[in-house]
């Protein structure tokens, strides 16, 4: 198997639980890079929260590519030109924060790299994502949203067990006008019809002319299911869950343990 292209996804993958990259990791994501292969970052993390880790990696050159919100934006790695996006408008956003505050849950939204949320008492969930993603984030009561706003993508945000209760509120047919996901225990998020990592993957690699089976994706949450399947070479991460490892071709070990850096050592 000739790897050509591999695309790493962010949190519970290329960094550890200190949300650092470790040497290991390091030196095998430039030993791939130096052999030919193109690295694409792949995040639920707007581009403000991937860039620093594009610049310690060496991949924020005009050549390379990277992925945020979960498939929502490709970008250019250089300076974050966004390349092709599919975003959600304010229709949409009306109707999930309604949802959101008959459900009881806290909500949040995406739009131009910043973070809004028209709940008073925000989340602590809502702050630690602002906070590890270099987001700013606003509250913002929804008489000051403006209607020509459009975004990236939106999060119902709360613990494990108000999620899992909360999903059981969501319409049927929301599963066909939205893309929903569990992209950590803490939040579901709400993008475009058919937006995810793995389309997003094949439009790069459509523009790469790299085939699928000389593609390795690396991830460990339902937020990389669709490109893992997408790619020949699908690794899940040790600290995946088991649905995740079942559709993986390859279980590394986990993101304490370099897994990643094991993964690209073993195939290429």
């Amino acid at each position: 198997m000739s790897i050509k292209l591999i695309v790493i996804d962010l949190d519970g993958t290329l960094l550890n639980e200190q949300h650092e990259i470790t040497p290991e990791v390091h030196q095998a994501i430039q030993h791939a890079k130096n052999s030919g292969v193109h690295i694409v970052l792949a995040s639920g993390r707007s581009f403000n929260g991937i860039s620093p880790y594009l610049k310690a990696l060496n991949l924020d050159t005009s050549d390379n590519f990277c992925i945020s919100n979960n498939g929502s934006q490709i970008h250019q790695a250089e300076n974050g030109e966004i390349i092709t996006e599919d975003l959600l408008n304010f229709e949409d956003y009306l109707y999930f924060e309604d949802l959101s505050r008959e459900i009881g849950v806290h909500f949040h939204v995406l739009s131009d790299n910043k973070i809004y949320t028209t709940n008073r008492h925000i989340s602590h969930f809502t702050c630690r994502e602002a906070f590890l993603t270099w987001t700013p984030l606003y509250y913002r009561p929804l008489s000051e949203m403006q209607r020509d706003m459009r975004f990236s993508k939106f999060m119902i945000v709360g613990t494990p067990t108000v999620l899992d209760n909360a999903m059981q509120y969501l319409p049927a047919n929301i599963y066909q006008q939205y893309s929903i996901l569990r992209s950590a225990p803490y939040f579901i998020e709400i993008l475009n019809t058919d937006v995810n990592k793995g389309n997003a993957v094949q439009k790069i690699a459509e523009h790469l002319k790299i085939t699928p089976e000389k593609i390795m994706c690396i991830g460990d949450q339902d937020n990389d299911l669709a490109m893992l399947q997408y790619a020949g070479l699908g690794v899940a991460m040790g600290n995946a869950p088991e649905e995740i490892k079942k559709v993986a071709k390859f279980i590394t070990l986990s993101n304490k343990e370099h897994g990643v850096a094991v993964a690209i050592n073993k195939f290429i």
